[in-house]
């Protein structure tokens, strides 16, 4: 299939969400709900000039693996990011007001009672690794919360 990849990604803005849809149907023999107008022109670019090579995949998955991802960036922020955090607690690096790596920190919530391992690579709930108290809390609560406060250990040594 011979496309014209000027001509497709220029007819794209004219098109309303639904048509966007139907096109890329029509295009991928595949149904899709989004409305994202960049990725349609990318996966069109995709279709006629060829995807990004395996090593240019790989170097891409080794970045993001390095890389300190944010759910949300901070609001009018300039400052040039930091080290990046790999999730690691070490006795040198770990927050004082963490017990030593292979504790269990126990919270009631709820009615049921959390207890959460203390590991070297992160904190161990309910068969999963989070890289953080606060990605557990959330995991229990289902709103992102402080870690430290929602298990009770915002003063130092307080574990």
């Amino acid at each position: 299939m011979q496309i014209n990849v000027t001509r497709e990604l220029a007819a794209l803005v004219r098109l309303t969400i639904a048509e966007l849809r139907a096109r890329y149907a029509e295009v991928f023999g595949e149904p899709t709900t989004t409305g994202n107008r960049t990725w349609l022109a990318w996966r069109i670019q995709v279709l006629a000039e060829g995807d990004l090579s395996q090593r240019a995949r790989s170097r891409a998955a080794e970045l993001a693996r390095d890389a300190d991802i944010r759910r949300i960036p901070p609001k009018g922020s300039t400052a040039i990011a930091g080290p990046v955090h790999t999730g690691t607690v070490t006795k040198e690096a770990s927050d004082a007001r963490l017990p030593p790596p292979g504790s269990v920190i126990t919270r009631a919530y709820k009615g049921a009672t959390i207890h959460v391992k203390v590991l070297t690579t992160g904190f161990g709930y309910d068969a999963r690794t989070f890289p953080s108290l606060s990605a557990v809390a959330e995991a229990v609560t289902g709103t992102h919360g402080n870690g430290f406060h929602f298990f009770k250990l915002n003063k130092a040594g307080a574990a």
